[in-house]
């Protein structure tokens, strides 16, 4: 590797770290229940978001078919 990409990537795994500190300092302030960790805490938040995403797809489904089946009365 050049120099160069060698600075990138130091540079790059820096910011990804740092980056992890904090959003890990964030998930235990304010997202991390008292009985969990920060790992379970992300799981869980990560299958809280599944759900929910999976919940506004049907609702959506829901309201296209309702509005195609009254678009044709």
């Amino acid at each position: 590797m050049s120099k160069v990409t060698d600075a990138n990537k130091k540079i790059e795994d820096a910011v990804v770290g740092s980056y992890k500190k904090i959003e890990d300092k964030f998930v235990d302030l304010f997202l991390r229940r008292s009985d969990e960790t920060i790992a379970e805490a992300k799981l869980r938040i990560k299958k809280e978001q599944e759900e929910h995403l999976k919940k506004q797809k049907e609702i959506l489904n829901k309201n296209t078919k309702y509005s195609k089946s009254t678009a044709q009365i």
